[in-house]
């Protein structure tokens, strides 16, 4: 399957050349123009955070979906926009990886980096047999091993590949500093029925009931509750204020004046919860029950509880204790990356 839509993703004919990219980690980094590639979510929130240690100069160019998170994240930098990939969909990548062909013929680049997902395996090739030099950071996510995303393009041998865990690193697969090892938590006074925020991300097609039902059953939804419930839809039963989506200068103000933010475990809710000095309570979405394509949400879950950064639960684990818990702890952070706004 890999070698199926691999080659779809190459031009007919093209003459391979591989280069290896050597990140560069001292400060200051020199800089070098890159092409920096990312879906939107997680995945982007984490380039946006290494692109800095990468030596990328304002010349760089974005490639990434429009949504309210990419423009609040790269406002003011040079970027384009391709149509959404759905997760596994690879026609999209098709469609993806001609846009990116273009670019390619139209500008160069010293470097091309990417933190997945289908954007990775659409642009990284393509980039590579241009003769970029071409890299993949796995995503925090993964820390049992590399996601569909970087086995596609581990397979390739077209690019470097790193991991953020040196736990699963190879030779092939080499560490790269994660993003998540600046962060540290901090002890906070906690009032005893604290306000919530419920936040379950805006991941097309997939519902989190479970986690909307565990919040209810620990008593501490009331009035002051606020929800952002994406597409968990037709919920009529909720106390407090309702909304499926929210505009992000709206999205940092609830979670600043709440007491507790409940979130799923994806990873750009996360990270720009930590941005905001947000200890959060992080529930993952399971496959079992429809909510995710996969359980790699357990992974960034079990890392986030290890490194004290947040409280990690599965939903039925969800309890008043739990929610407590984290209304007494608050995130210490380095360098920030810019806060969203709308824009």
């Amino acid at each position: 399957m890999f070698e199926a839509v691999l080659q779809g993703l190459y031009p007919k004919g093209a003459s391979v050349s591989v280069h290896s990219f050597n990140p560069i980690d001292s400060s200051p980094s020199p800089q070098r123009k890159l092409l920096l590639v990312a879906s939107t979510g997680g995945h982007l929130a984490q380039l946006v955070r290494l692109a800095p240690g990468l030596g990328a100069s304002p010349s760089s160019l974005w490639v990434t979906f429009d949504s309210v998170q990419s423009r609040s994240l790269l406002a003011g930098q040079r970027r384009i926009h391709v149509p959404y990939v759905r997760p596994r969909d690879y026609l999209g990548m098709m469609r993806a990886a001609g846009i990116v062909r273009q670019v390619l013929k139209h500008e160069t680049f010293e470097g091309a980096v990417s933190t997945g997902a289908g954007l990775a395996v659409a642009a990284l090739p393509q980039a590579a047999i241009s003769g970029v030099p071409s890299l993949y950071i796995e995503s925090v996510s993964r820390v049992e091993g590399p996601s569909l995303s970087g086995r596609m393009l581990a397979a390739s041998r077209l690019v470097s590949v790193r991991t953020q865990h040196p736990a699963w690193a190879t030779n092939r697969w080499r560490t790269h500093p994660s993003v998540l090892s600046t962060y540290h938590s901090l002890i906070r006074p906690a009032p005893e029925r604290p306000s919530l925020f419920v936040t379950l991300g805006t991941i097309e097609g997939y519902r989190f009931d479970s986690l909307v039902d565990s919040v209810l059953a620990s008593g501490l939804a009331d009035e002051r509750t606020v929800w952002q419930l994406g597409f968990t839809t037709d919920r009529i039963d909720l106390p407090g204020q309702v909304h499926q989506m929210m505009p992000t200068a709206q999205f940092v103000a609830v979670a600043l004046n709440s007491d507790v933010v409940i979130t799923h475990a994806g990873v750009g809710t996360f990270m720009g919860l930590l941005e905001l000095g947000i200890f959060p309570v992080i529930v993952t979405r399971r496959k079992h029950r429809g909510e995710h394509v996969d359980d790699h949400q357990m992974q960034i879950a079990e890392l986030a509880e290890y490194l004290g950064i947040a409280k990690a639960v599965d939903s039925p684990d969800l309890t008043a204790d739990v929610i407590r818990f984290a209304a007494g702890r608050a995130i210490d952070t380095g360098v920030r990356i810019p806060l969203p706004s709308d824009r």
